[in-house]
């Protein structure tokens, strides 16, 4: 039986997995860090990452020796070694936001539609690694002439274990100098942020074998949500992807990429097969409900606020919440949005507050949802709102779609050992392993017509910010 090592390399913590052939854990390991943060400046020690990475290796195949290894990162966090693979300064890491006037200065170069129909990338945004890349040509001129070779996360680990500069294109579809049509390197990009072909990696697929960590295989794996959707099984059609946690996080994949739409702020990203597929998120979903908890409920449990919210009437007799309390990101992109409860009447208690919480990150769903083409047949539910049976029943009738929950919670170290048994021959196919993947609960639409509220909702989101309504966004 083989014994495959899936490692999920997330934003601030490390987690690994060791699953069998058919897909049970075997073991798993994980670390948390902490990242070096200072205003819009965000980095983290290159060469600690790999000693996480490694203690995550040790720690989750003690006692075993892995058949194979796949790792999925965060994509834009930025490493550049010399012509010694020196790390020449900190990553930067995908949170960092010092590059947005660079950002500012590649859209205008290229516009908005250009850049669409390359890379997939609706906003020019400070994370992307072009526009940091043009920050350190601009001010770290002494770094920038000495770059040999530039990574993204899940390049530098896979160097550090197999020696080998190589990449693949789900991490490197919002580089913003990747062309998710060709599945190459967008050479406009490249000259006119002030960077040659060579400095970058060889582009494998994401099966592929990199190479070898103490003879143990390699393979390239992807970029972290598609690695979790691998591991919710979300490779079949009609099957899409829900992560409730402290965002809310929507994936479906898709046969072709969508056609421009000026002010559309929905990526369609590079996939695993060299097809595509649609990712979205939302600033907070899981974190609006723990605010509320924390600010006004702080004796109660999460159990006792469903239980709460269970005995109020779909549609929160009235009461709506407007869910945007770190600005909002998709559909509408406008970091200046605000929360607000509406609606709200001397009869209406904190119960009313709590389930219109829920109801509005139903609600983004269906915002979600309704911007992927095709017929969706399934959604499948993870994170921690996946554990509240009323937030599932509530999502399936506000959509009208089948929820379904996973039995396995790590779905991303889960997607990243599929890979791996892809690599070296376990499985034939990523879709003939996703078919192994088991869903636990049901949650099928009961009727609740929440047509009524959902416009309240949609009337109070554009009364309540600007941008909602049409109306340009001072920034």
């Amino acid at each position: 039986m083989k014994k495959l090592l899936g490692i999920d390399v997330g934003t601030t913590s490390v987690k690994a997995g060791l699953y069998d052939e058919k897909l049970n854990e075997i073991a798993s390991y994980s670390v948390d860090y902490t990242l070096i943060s200072s205003g819009d400046r965000v980095e983290f020690d290159a060469d600690e990452y790999i000693n996480l990475l490694l203690d995550c290796i040790d720690k989750a195949s003690a006692g075993y020796v892995p058949d194979a290894i796949a790792i999925d990162t965060q994509c834009e966090t930025l490493i550049l070694a010399d012509e010694n693979d020196v790390p020449l300064r900190n990553a930067i890491v995908w949170l960092d936001n010092r590059a947005s006037e660079e950002a500012e200065e590649i859209e205008e170069y290229f516009g908005g539609e250009k850049i669409y129909t390359v890379t997939g990338q609706p906003q020019t945004a400070a994370a992307w690694p072009a526009c940091k890349l043009l920050w350190l040509r601009k001010n770290e001129p002494d770094v920038f002439a000495n770059i040999n070779r530039i990574f993204l996360l899940g390049d530098w680990l896979v160097y550090k274990l197999t020696g080998n500069f190589v990449t693949e294109g789900t991490i490197q579809s919002s580089s913003l100098y990747f062309d998710i049509n060709t599945g190459d390197w967008w050479d406009g990009m490249l000259e006119f942020v002030g960077i040659s072909r060579h400095k970058l990696p060889c582009l494998l697929k994401s099966t592929d074998t990199a190479g070898k960590y103490k003879s143990i295989p390699v393979i390239m794996g992807a970029m972290d949500q598609i690695a979790g959707a691998v591991g919710a099984g979300a490779v079949l059609p009609g099957i899409v992807t829900e992560m409730t946690g402290t965002t809310l996080a929507v994936f479906a994949s898709c046969k072709k990429i969508p056609p421009y739409q000026a002010g559309s702020v929905i990526p369609c990203h590079y996939n695993y097969n060299g097809s595509y597929c649609r990712l979205m998120w939302t600033s907070a979903a899981g974190l609006a409900l723990k605010w509320f908890k924390n600010e006004f409920c702080e004796s109660s449990s999460f159990r006792e606020l469903d239980g709460l919210a269970e005995r109020v009437l779909p549609g929160a007799e009235g009461v709506s919440f407007v869910p945007h309390l770190c600005g909002s990101t998709m559909p509408i992109y406008d970091p200046s949005a605000s929360a607000a409860f509406c609606g709200v009447r001397l009869g209406h208690s904190k119960a009313h507050f709590i389930r219109a919480v829920m109801e509005s990150v139903a609600f983004m769903l269906k915002e979600c949802l309704d911007c992927i083409d095709g017929d969706i047949t399934e959604i499948r539910s993870s994170g921690g709102g996946a554990n509240s049976a009323l937030w599932c029943r509530i999502k399936a009738d506000v959509t009208g779609k089948t929820i379904a929950t996973l039995t396995k919670k790590e779905c991303a170290t889960l997607g990243s050992a599929i890979f791996a048994g892809v690599g070296i021959g376990a499985f034939g196919s990523v879709e003939e392993a996703a078919k192994m993947i088991e869903t636990g609960k049901r949650y099928f639409p009961a009727g609740n017509d929440y047509s009524e509220a959902y416009e309240r909702y949609r009337d109070y989101c554009r009364r309540v910010n600007p941008a909602d309504r049409g109306e340009k966004n001072v920034q």
